[in-house]
């Protein structure tokens, strides 16, 4: 448990420095390091670890590799309230490598959109969409601002946005980092999305920018085994009784659908002080409680 404890006193710092001493108003425990090492203890002991297939509720399956693991929600909850963001109702779970040099980890939610429809991809402009994104980030700084959150800026494209008709999977990411002045480095989402019949499944890998390259076959590997399930697949639609979106697939990317639904967590990116401790506790402690035990009779392994 040295690496455990070291952890703590690492994030406890970050902590307050990230957030100027306003980190974790968003619902954690008064100590925030001691918390995170508790949630990531309770996660542990929830995970469900690949191969196996994992129920997204009763609207698609995620079929779970080896060397994943999958927390489900109520202790994906609890963890993301420890790093100073949100869960919320949308959640389902949250995926983790189980290498030890894997430095991300991945949230899973279901909207409850309605049936998307996807023409628009077919004509949209790369950088439209980004002026689209920054505008709507200058947007929402008012809110981080009320909020007494930092505020931030997107940078450029990591992905620019792509949509496979065929298998209904949108995928885009952008570089952020805080305002000009702001000690924050850059942080990217790498937002993978697959459409269904009633609303869509957003798998969302957080990383660091220098980690992304590194960190993309993860997350397209994913995407790949997400399947919904008969009769809630996009292709399923009646046009005669299914509630379609307010919205289109372009709304995905400018973050306009998460505000028309509410979501603060979902709005462009997540929270640069989320991504700087969730970094820590990902590299530092994530891999220390899901990494596969060895079974009592193995025998170590000499040393180098």
């Amino acid at each position: 448990m040295r690496m455990v404890s070291a952890l703590v006193r690492t994030m406890l710092a970050v902590c307050f420095f990230a957030a100027g001493g306003v980190a974790y108003a968003q619902g954690a425990a008064t100590d925030p390091a001691n918390e995170i090492k508790a949630a990531f203890a309770e996660a542990e002991k929830a995970a469900m670890r690949g191969p196996q297939s994992v129920a997204l509720g009763n609207q698609a399956t995620l079929a779970l590799p080896a060397q994943y693991v999958f927390v489900p929600a109520a202790q994906a909850e609890r963890l993301l309230k420890a790093m100073g963001n949100q869960g919320g109702s949308t959640l389902i779970g949250m995926v983790f490598p189980q290498a030890d040099d894997a430095n991300w980890m991945a949230v899973v939610r279901y909207i409850d959109a309605g049936y998307i429809k996807d023409d628009d991809a077919k004509t949209w402009n790369a950088d439209e969409l980004l002026k689209n994104l920054k505008d709507g980030t200058e947007q929402q700084n008012e809110e981080r601002r009320s909020r007494g959150i930092p505020e931030m800026e997107v940078v450029g494209w990591v992905q620019p946005p792509t949509y496979d008709g065929t298998m209904r999977r949108l995928v885009w990411s952008a570089s952020t980092r805080g305002r000009a002045g702001s000690s924050d480095g850059q942080g990217v989402n790498y937002n993978t999305y697959m459409l269904g019949r009633e609303g869509y499944v957003s798998l969302n890998l957080v990383t660091d920018l220098s980690k992304i390259e590194n960190s993309k076959p993860a997350a397209q590997q994913l995407l790949a085994a997400l399947n919904f399930n008969d009769g809630k697949r996009y292709a399923d639609f009646n046009s005669s009784t299914d509630k379609v979106a307010e919205y289109g697939l372009a709304a995905l990317i400018g973050g306009i659908a998460a505000k028309k639904l509410g979501l603060f967590a979902m709005l462009g990116v997540f929270l640069l002080k989320f991504w700087k401790v969730a970094a820590i506790a990902i590299a530092a402690g994530g891999a220390a409680f899901f990494r596969r035990k060895k079974p009592a009779d193995e025998t170590p392994s000499p040393p180098a």
